[in-house]
């Protein structure tokens, strides 16, 4: 749950408004693949519900990690223009918040703060997950696994609060 965190505690309310408006929900049936190794994805993900399996992509047998809502998936590809390197499978139905990559990035040529709120987002949610592979790798410090930064802390029970808010909206659909 903490990705979505990142995100959603880093924008402001107007951006927040804006991205549920330009963005729509999927449903994602058990075995579906939601995104294919080396293929061009076009959207940013957010898990509302279930959960989806990341695979190595080759023979989709190796789980590499599991997934479940309040994550969020396409921001490497995003940030990097490259497809992805693993598949995602759902192992249960999911229900999942879609929005264009093309939308979010013209949004970020007309509002420079959005664009810095967005990548300030993702670069806090990336070096998070790269410490939480450290750990499970053996060379971090287990306990500290699970801590937010003081900086994210301001913005976490407002995070939660958009989070339900987009649940909400999305629940009507």
């Amino acid at each position: 749950m903490k990705r979505v965190l990142f995100l959603l505690g880093h924008l402001n309310d107007m951006d927040i408004e804006w991205m549920m408006n330009n963005g729509h929900k999927e449903t994602i049936k058990k075995g579906d693949v939601l995104i294919h190794r080396d293929e061009e994805i076009e959207n940013l993900y957010i898990i509302l519900s279930g959960e989806l399996s990341i695979r190595d992509g080759i023979t989709n047998i190796n789980e590499i990690a599991s997934v479940g809502p309040g994550e969020v998936l396409g921001e490497m590809s995003f940030l990097e223009a490259r497809p992805p390197s693993v598949s995602v499978i759902a192992t249960e139905v999911c229900e999942i918040y879609v929005i264009s990559k093309a939308l979010i990035t013209n949004r970020m040529q007309m509002d420079l703060q959005f664009k810095a709120n967005f990548y300030y987002a993702m670069a806090l949610f990336l070096s998070n997950r790269l410490r939480k592979t450290t750990d499970q790798l053996g060379f971090g410090t287990p306990e500290e696994t699970d801590l937010i930064d003081i900086n994210v802390l301001d913005g976490v029970a407002r995070a939660g609060a958009r989070f339900s808010q987009i649940l909400k909206k999305f629940s009507e659909v």
